[in-house]
Parts: structure tokens; C-alpha cells; sequence
């Protein structure tokens, strides 16, 4: 009991913050109300969420046995299920059907019943579309925490044992895998009581002789996307494009499809996959119009089509088993 109550107070003895002192979280009433007057006078205008991110069907006879071949499987919003050095690790645990009032736009592209056990979890903030206690309990295998600092504590006494919290840049090894907790611009919260009492970040993946996979979380465009690049040598950057409008109220802590793209560019890695879209209405902008966007920045910038990888959900991008080249994408449609 004494333990227990030590720990619940050594929740709320440390604050995060970003780089450059940016207050992603800083939101004044008055920017609040006049957010929620937008939302008022666009309820007039129809918001086209009648473009939904497909589901196919995934190749579960490949996914419950691989333990050799990397790939990455989108879930939807920010799971990943990433299969590399013989590790099933899944990003962001949710499964959940509604967030908040709002109902999911999409099912999961894989149920949560049918995923393979896990070995790792990586959590890039508690924010509950990121991490979602019950999607976690029920998934199955021994599952290791990977969390990010001061994040430890709440798990534990939520009974996750098996959890190791990092500061940014500080890594761990896992089974010859190699993951680094890396910042991001961002804040966190999940009681009234318990603001930015843990950090959040992204994290980046690393294997001998396969690829160096960058998980951004949840982010505003900063300057550490180039220190990211500058550390490591990324093959695939699985980036937010969603929750960005209105960007005048989102952007310290959500990068728009835009600066989503450029912040790809700084990391220099090789392949794109956008996530945190077209699963939760967490924002004012729609799935399709994210896209859009998306695809505007990609030709404005001449970047070839092969580098962006839409994921549906459900579907499996696949590598060569010798290298990082993209093998092909898994997936039928459903």
C-alpha cells in the first residue's frame, strides 16, 4: 500500500515540455470559444466524410507466422502491427470503436481477436487515441512496454509489469532490435490532474540487415524532424497528416498534411506511409481532404509517387528479405 501510494505521488512531481520551450498545449479560453463558434457556423456547412480509408483484407496466414520477413501492417489512426527481427510489435494500441462521442469512421483493418501475439508495444503518448488500456489488456503475448518517461508508473499500477519508460534519446534492445525514444512537439493528458506529467515522442526502429522503420507519433512541425535525420538513416517514416484544422489552433501540436510531408523530407527517409486519418473526427478536416492535400504537396515538391505508400487498412507493405526495397503491399479487397 505504502509503494503504491509513493508511486501515485511520483506522478505528479515531474512536467514534460518541448524543445524550445513550445507550449503545444497553451490554449486560452478565448482560443478555445472561438474555436468552438467555427465548429457552430460550419455545422451550416456539410463536412464530407463520405470518403472513408478502405479496408481490405489482410493476409492473416502470412501475419500469424511471419517471423522473418519485415513489414508493416496499418491497423488504423496510429497502430501499426511491424513485423521485423522476428518481433511482433504494435504502435499505439487502440482498438476502440468510439473516441469520446464520436463513433469510428472505419472498423480496425485487422481485429483485435485475430492479431498475432505481441512481443513489443510502443507508446508514443497517453492521449487515449494513442493508448487505449483495454485494446491493450486483450492483446495477447508477452508484450514489453516501451513507453515514454514518466509513463511507467501509471501501467504498473494498472498491472503492466513488464514496461521500461525511456527519456529522448535513450534506447533499449530487444531481441537484437534496437529502439530509440526521439522527440517530438506535442503535449499530453489524460485527468485533470495529470497534465504533461509524462513525456511523448516518436520512436525509431532499428535491425541489422533490414529497416530502419521512424514511428513519429503525435507532432507539430519543429525543428527536431532534422536532428532525426541527421542521427539515423530511415527508410520508412510512418507520419500524422490528420487532426490539423483549424491550424491556427492545431499546428504547434498537429502537422498538417503539408509540413507532414517536409517533415518526411527532413528526416531523409525513403519511403512515406500517413497515419492518424481517416479512423477518429478529432478535428475540423476530413479524410479526403487530407489527402488532397497530401497529394498536392507530393507533386509541388517532385516527389515520385513510389515514395508515398497509402496504406489501407488491413493491408501489409512487405521488403525483400535480403534489403530494405519494398517487396510489394498485401491486401485484397474486403
Amino acid at each position: 500500500m505504502r509503494k503504491q501510494l509513493f508511486m501515485r505521488k511520483q506522478l505528479f512531481m515531474q512536467r514534460y515540455g518541448n524543445l524550445d520551450s513550445t507550449r503545444a498545449n497553451n490554449a486560452s479560453m478565448g482560443q478555445i470559444g472561438r474555436w468552438s463558434q467555427e465548429r457552430l457556423n460550419r455545422i451550416r456547412i456539410s463536412r464530407d466524410y463520405s470518403h472513408c480509408v478502405p479496408n481490405v483484407k489482410p493476409d492473416m496466414a502470412f501475419l500469424q507466422h511471419n517471423r522473418s520477413e519485415p513489414s508493416i501492417t496499418w491497423i488504423g489512426h496510429s497502430t501499426f502491427l511491424i513485423q521485423i527481427g522476428g518481433l511482433n510489435i504494435v504502435t499505439d494500441p487502440v482498438w476502440a470503436r468510439r473516441m469520446a462521442f464520436q463513433k469510428r469512421l472505419a472498423p480496425p483493418g485487422i481485429e483485435l481477436s485475430d492479431m498475432p501475439a505481441v512481443d513489443v508495444v510502443l507508446v508514443s503518448h497517453s492521449h487515449y487515441d494513442h493508448l487505449h488500456m483495454t485494446s491493450l489488456r486483450r492483446l495477447r503475448g508477452h508484450k514489453k512496454m516501451l513507453v515514454p518517461a514518466g509513463l511507467r508508473t501509471k501501467l504498473f499500477l494498472r498491472g503492466f509489469r513488464d514496461t521500461q519508460e525511456l527519456h529522448w534519446w535513450e534506447e533499449t534492445t530487444c531481441h537484437n532490435v534496437k529502439f530509440t525514444f526521439v522527440p517530438a512537439q506535442h503535449w499530453t493528458r489524460r485527468n485533470p490532474w495529470d497534465m504533461n506529467s509524462s513525456h511523448w515522442g516518436g520512436w525509431v526502429i532499428r535491425v541489422d540487415h533490414g529497416p530502419t522503420v521512424y514511428f513519429a507519433g503525435d507532432s507539430g512541425y519543429f525543428r527536431g524532424f532534422g536532428d532525426i535525420g541527421r542521427k539515423f538513416k530511415i527508410d520508412v517514416a510512418l507520419m500524422p497528416i490528420g487532426a490539423y484544422d483549424p491550424e491556427w489552433f492545431m499546428s504547434p501540436q498537429h502537422v498538417s498534411p503539408e509540413e507532414a510531408l517536409q517533415a518526411f523530407l527532413d528526416v531523409g527517409a525513403k519511403y512515406f506511409i500517413p497515419m492518424h486519418y481517416g479512423a477518429f473526427k478529432l478535428a475540423d478536416d476530413t479524410p479526403k481532404e487530407a489527402l488532397e492535400r497530401l497529394e498536392a504537396a507530393r507533386a509541388r515538391h517532385g516527389i515520385p509517387e513510389d515514395q508515398l505508400f497509402l496504406l489501407q487498412h488491413g493491408e501489409t507493405m512487405r521488403f525483400h528479405k535480403s534489403d530494405t526495397e519494398i517487396e510489394e503491399k498485401d491486401g485484397s479487397d474486403s
